[in-house]
């Protein structure tokens, strides 16, 4: 069941379910915590799991003057301290992955491990600081659908498109929800974070990476190229998956972060 706790002076939603050691899941850029509902269902067998909607996003507040990603860490770090959370593994989808970096690096006390999900270290380049900003004001000009019927349906592999019809209208119709300034304020949260490549060298032992094979936002090379350089890390490649690997394939998506989890925190 969700609920609502205040973090920061804003609202966040959030669901924790199951006993144990916990994982906490970030969700990516327009997406909810709803995205992650089979995986909670299967991982709170074995774990606690609190999932968020995070700032900016769903039915979360926010904080347009401050909202960056070490802010939205800030965030976490204040509901898992009222949840009585004193360390966990924490997941990261594509943007939740510049979040979970950021509360890693903030708080390595709490972060006792972290995966990567269609994510990377990496800053944005100065090409994808334009496409952001071209995406803001597609945004303030009311054309938020526009952006809804591309940007979903390409986080998946072109061959699983027409398979997870469903599933990608349901991220379509849920992120209608999320309050326009809310998304501009994260577009410009993921435009100005840190390289985060420096860091990674020192957590890389405790780091997972799961990239689809067919992701339309990180590349197959790029993706091996980040693998390549942090070989202390676990890596995992989803052969039949493009960037929503936890949906295109759940059951090896599940597999990979339980085993993990059970291995190293």
């Amino acid at each position: 069941m969700d609920f609502f706790i205040t973090a920061n002076g804003i609202a966040i939603r959030a669901g924790d379910t199951g006993k144990g050691k916990a994982i906490v899941l970030l969700h990516g850029y327009l997406e909810t915590m709803e995205v992650w509902e089979n995986t909670i269902t299967e991982l709170s067998k074995k774990f606690r799991v609190i999932a968020f909607d995070l700032p900016g996003h769903g039915f979360s507040g926010f904080s347009k003057d401050a909202t960056t990603v070490e802010f939205m860490a800030d965030c976490i770090k204040s509901l898992l301290d009222k949840l009585n959370v004193p360390e966990c593994f924490i997941v990261g989808h594509s943007m939740g992955g510049y979040v979970a970096l950021a509360f890693a690096k903030k708080y390595s006390e709490t972060a006792k491990a972290l995966c990567l999900f269609s994510s990377t270290p990496n800053a944005d380049t100065e090409q994808k600081k334009l496409d952001r900003d071209r995406e803001i004001e597609l945004i303030k000009a009311g054309k938020l659908e526009l952006i809804l019927k591309t940007s979903i349906a390409r986080g998946f592999a072109d061959m699983n498109v027409k398979k997870f019809d469903e599933e990608i209208f349901a991220i379509e119709d849920t992120a209608t929800i999320s309050d326009t300034d809310g998304i501009t304020a994260c577009l410009q949260a993921m435009k100005m974070r840190e390289d985060m490549n420096d860091f990674m060298k020192t957590i890389q032992h405790k780091t997972l990476f799961i990239f689809g094979k067919y992701d339309n936002y990180i590349t197959f090379d790029a993706a091996e190229s980040i693998i390549q350089k942090y070989p202390d890390a676990t890596a995992c490649i989803l052969e039949n998956s493009g960037h929503s690997g936890f949906i295109e394939e759940p059951e090896k998506s599940i597999k990979i972060l339980s085993e993990f989890a059970e291995k190293i925190f």
